[in-house]
């Protein structure tokens, strides 16, 4: 029985045509994944490039999240602190009025009791010319149960010590108002730093006379265009905590200024316990603090640098502990220009500085 070849089969090609007929089946398939690939490698560009600009945007919702949310804190505490100065200040106004008066008053009644004094004096040498004894007995014996000898040293001291009392409670109330005078109107004011540093010291006296000696150290300085009450909020803010860092041990306050060009500095140094280096970058964040829980809320130094920011400022701070603090707090002597809306040209807002 004969056999045809396999090679003149019409079904069976050659294996040279078979060959290259896999090879362009496999260059084709080939081709085809590379293709796949590569819109899969164009996907996954995409789809990174997608995820990287969520991710950005995600950051930049969350931060935006955390400035509206200072923003909002900031708005909340200035707002209390308006109606606690408007408070103070309607307080300060009716203390004034009966202080005045009986300023006025007191000094008539200085008057009349050193003409009494006068009067007493021209008795007592009159006494030498009482004939009848029992009569100058009786005198005598008044003489000696109110010890008039004393009484006209010491009702001269007690004069001047009320005088200086009452001038002191003028001080204070007048210092006050000063102090929290309300910006209402966010009109920019001249004012002098060292009358405002003065009058916020004498308010805060009762948290540092028992602490510190505050030393001033004035410098050469020219008025400058600001909120005053503001600034003395700072003022406070810092002076307070550094009287606050200060241990059993009698420390120090320092306040210093001066002038550079047309910038005004305030330096601020205590002799207390220091900020340790981990926190020197938090401690303007809000609500952070290192005090114990309900002794602080951690908001203080946070206004204080927006409120800076707000005057065009810097705020800067230098610690070693148990060495102490340094705050140093440098503000234009003028504003920019401000457009109608009374906000300040070309300066960063300060929740986002």
């Amino acid at each position: 029985m004969s056999t045809k070849d396999e090679s003149t089969h019409p079904n069976v090609p050659p294996d040279s045509a078979r060959l290259d007929e896999l090879e362009e089946l496999v260059a084709k398939r080939t081709a085809q994944l590379e293709q796949a690939n590569k819109r899969l490698e164009d996907d996954i560009r995409k789809r990174e490039a997608a995820e990287a600009e969520l991710l950005r945007r995600n950051n930049e919702l969350t931060e935006l999240n955390a400035k509206l949310s200072m923003a909002q804190e900031q708005l909340m505490q200035s707002e209390k602190l308006a109606s606690i100065g408007q408070l103070a200040a309607g307080v300060a106004h009716e203390i004034n009025n009966p202080i005045g008066y009986v300023f006025s008053n007191f000094s008539t009644l200085e008057k009349y009791i050193a003409g009494l004094l006068e009067m007493l004096k021209t008795y007592e040498q009159a006494e030498r010319s009482i004939s009848a004894s029992d009569v100058l007995a009786a005198v005598e014996a008044v003489r000696a149960r109110i010890d008039l000898a004393f009484l006209m040293d010491d009702i001269p001291l007690l004069m001047a010590e009320s005088r200086e009392g009452i001038a002191r409670v003028r001080k204070i109330v007048q210092d006050l108002k000063d102090f929290s005078r309300v910006d209402a109107n966010q009109e920019w004011q001249w004012a002098n730093l060292h009358d405002g540093i003065d009058s916020t010291l004498n308010i805060v006296s009762n948290e540092v006379k028992y602490k510190a000696d505050v030393i001033k150290e004035y410098g050469d300085i020219p008025d400058i265009e600001c909120f005053p009450s503001q600034i003395n909020q700072v003022i406070m803010n810092i002076v307070v905590n550094g009287a606050h860092a200060i241990g059993s041990e009698r420390g120090r306050i320092t306040i210093r200024t001066g002038a550079e060009g047309d910038r005004v500095w305030i330096e601020i140094s205590d002799t207390g316990a220091g900020i340790p280096k981990e926190n020197l970058l938090r401690i303007f964040d809000p609500f952070f603090t290192t005090k114990p829980i309900g002794s602080g809320t951690g908001l203080g130094l946070s206004l204080s640098y927006g409120i800076i920011q707000k005057h065009n400022g810097q705020i800067e701070v230098e610690s070693e502990l148990s060495r102490g603090t340094t705050f140093r707090i440098t503000l234009p002597v003028r504003q920019p220009s401000v457009d109608d809306a009374g906000e300040v040209k070309g300066i960063v807002d300060a929740a986002g500085a």
